[in-house]
């Protein structure tokens, strides 16, 4: 007899290394469910069992499941076509009591295969993925044809997602804002995934986690590097394609010495050991339609392992930092160069930071009872 799927995860587009992935499966393996994913990308980088993690027994029965392929180069490509292809095939490969999907162009055909079968139905936004498609040059290729059909997939997921049993959102700004059963599920750290930043390196080190492309700021940090040779700089996180090229330019005409490293795409535990001995954590994010309103995970992460973060002037970072007393906002790469050159000249000042930072999300981010109620929400969807 096969055993019991409580929840079918559904990622025809985030990757198994995606963060939130990571959170929120954890969350349903530390409340007990027994959880398949479907996602593209590489299984080493999957999230893990519970039983794997030191200190962390799981619950009895608890288990999880990757599934592998059935086909062939579509399982790793991020072009629409293949995006819609695996959610296709991963909905109707789903065995679980409750289908959660957490990709737009998943959430038609899970509706649909969990309608047939009486299944329960759940529904996860990252973000506003209206309101991303308009920072996406793919998205206006070919007259905006490929744009077009997003958006109408996405106004498609979110008229679907109103009536699931449960829709999850990353935040208070990321629609649908009326659905049947709506719960914000912010992207707090999960500090077993995390690496203190603990004492500092000798060498001044930044970092930066997430995706890299240009609305993100990688155009801006990499010229922080450039005015601030006394700094090194990590960044961890796959580079869009359409900055590939630039980035590939960037190395080739700038002698770095090895300062700055791109390590790439890493699963959420791989890449916070990067953040031991490192000073601080940038957040450079354009003022686009889809960060406006935004407060990046990261910044939660970075005062969760004790670093001082610099941000771009968006409202809501503005009012973290402030309230935290975590860091600072810079408007420019000059600016931010600056900054780092007066922390690494008066590093007492820059251990304060450090500290509050610290200080501030042990008292203020409750991780464990945001998650804890997530997955009470999908627990009473399994019964």
């Amino acid at each position: 007899m096969s055993e019991r799927i409580d929840v079918s995860i559904i990622s025809s587009g985030a990757n198994l290394a995606d963060a939130r992935l990571h959170r929120l499966t954890r969350a349903l393996l530390r409340a007990g469910l027994t959880v398949e994913i479907f996602a593209p990308g590489s299984v080493q980088d999957a999230p893990e069992s519970l039983e794997s993690d030191n200190g962390i027994v799981a619950s009895a029965g608890t288990s999880l499941h990757i599934r592998r392929p059935w086909f062939g180069s579509s399982w790793s490509r991020t072009d629409l076509l293949s995006r819609y292809h695996r959610s296709r095939i991963f909905s109707l490969r789903s065995r679980g009591r409750v289908l959660y999907a957490i990709s737009p162009e998943a959430v038609a055909p899970a509706y649909a295969h969990s309608f047939v079968l009486r299944r329960k139905f759940s529904v996860d936004f990252f973000e506003d993925y209206l309101r991303l498609l308009e920072d996406r040059r793919w998205a206006k290729k070919y007259f905006g044809i490929l744009g077009w059909i997003a958006k109408s997939d996405t106004k498609s997921a979110l008229w679907f997602s109103k009536r699931a049993d449960l829709t999850t959102v990353a935040d208070v700004q990321v629609p649908p804002y009326e659905a049947r059963n709506r719960l914000v599920v912010r992207n707090l750290p999960d500090f077993s995934l995390l690496t203190e930043s603990g004492e500092r390196d000798l060498i001044p080190r930044a970092i930066y986690i997430g995706d890299l492309r240009e609305s993100r700021g990688l155009q801006s940090m990499l010229r922080v590097a450039e005015l601030a040779p006394e700094w090194e700089f990590d960044f961890v996180g796959g580079i869009a394609a359409a900055d590939q090229e630039f980035v590939d330019q960037w190395l080739m005409g700038n002698n770095t010495d090895n300062r700055v490293r791109f390590h790439g795409r890493l699963a959420p535990k791989q890449s916070w050991k990067i953040a031991a001995g490192a000073w601080v954590g940038l957040s450079l994010l354009k003022n686009t339609p889809a960060f406006v309103e935004a407060v990046p995970s990261k910044l939660y992460e970075y005062m969760s392992v004790g670093l001082a973060t610099i941000s771009s002037p968006l409202p809501r970072c503005i009012e973290l930092i402030d309230l935290s007393n975590s860091g600072a906002i810079e408007s420019s790469p000059e600016g931010v160069a600056q900054r780092l050159q007066d922390w690494r000249e008066n590093p007492r000042e820059l251990d304060q930071i450090r500290k509050r930072a610290r200080d501030w999300a042990e008292q203020n981010l409750d991780s464990e009872r945001e998650y804890a109620n997530f997955a009470a929400e999908m627990v009473k969807l399994t019964r």
